[in-house]
């Protein structure tokens, strides 16, 4: 059994993770640990705090026990707000108070936009303008090409968390872009699992959600590929399973 481990910040759309585990039908184990999200704020200062070393050294010793292999900061926005080499900084820490393998979610839309065959890419932000604007500095510094960004004005995880299929489908359609390759959403707190192949069909490319490429990043930490068509593109490249010795 793989187990993989997540620091999830406050409750919003942390069911995505057993769904997810769910669709992977494999031996893979998805622990949730939640972390003090603070002032739930989709605001620069308050986003850098959440991200805090102190905050998120709090959920490690319950990650430990979990037995997790790998673990993944579960956000996306307090990630980025610090920029490339903050968030670096920010997984570093990580890496060193728990012991273990650690990403963020951030890089993980980094190394998943390759993994895709995309260059260039359509931000769908739930965030305010000036968020997304940081998102879309952080894609530019991993190299990839932005040729728009769409923000929604949302203040917090916790509205973002309401949104369902509906809503879902809207900042897609209307986040894309006719040149972009792929399209992202970028929070963690939008349910967005059990949409990924129905967006991707209507879009006709990949679409690349918060939590989905969280899963994937944290397997690609322990060399981990699992083929689960019904998590989109990013989940059905070859070789289909990689059994590890």
């Amino acid at each position: 059994m793989t187990a993989l481990g997540f620091l999830y910040p406050g409750h919003s759309a942390e069911d995505d993770y057993p769904r997810i585990e769910q669709l992977l039908g494999s031996d893979i184990r998805l622990a949730v640990i939640h972390t003090d999200i603070g002032e739930d704020a989709h605001r620069v200062d308050a986003l850098l705090e959440m991200g805090s070393p102190e905050r998120l050294a709090a959920g490690v010793e319950e990650l430990r026990l979990s037995g997790a292999e790998a673990v993944v900061w579960a956000c996306t926005s307090g990630s980025f707000v610090r920029g490339w080499e903050g968030a670096q900084e920010q997984v570093r820490s990580l890496a060193m108070a728990a012991g273990l393998p650690a990403s963020s979610t951030s890089f993980a839309f980094a190394h998943a936009v390759p993994e895709v065959g995309a260059g260039r890419v359509a931000v769908a932000a739930t965030y305010p303008d000036d968020v997304a604007a940081h998102f879309a500095a952080f894609l530019k510094d991993a190299g990839t090409e932005v040729v728009s960004v769409r923000g929604s004005g949302i203040i917090t995880a916790a509205e973002v968390g309401t949104w369902g299929r509906d809503e879902v489908r809207e900042l897609a359609r209307t986040g894309d872009h006719p040149d972009a390759e792929a399209v992202l959403l970028p929070d963690t707190a939008l349910h967005t699992a059990a949409h990924i192949r129905e967006l991707e069909e209507e879009l006709g490319k990949p679409v690349l959600t918060a939590n989905q490429v969280t899963v994937w990043e944290a397997l690609r930490l322990v060399s981990r590929r699992v083929n689960a068509p019904a998590l989109g593109a990013l989940f059905t490249k070859e070789p289909i399973v990689q059994v590890r010795g």
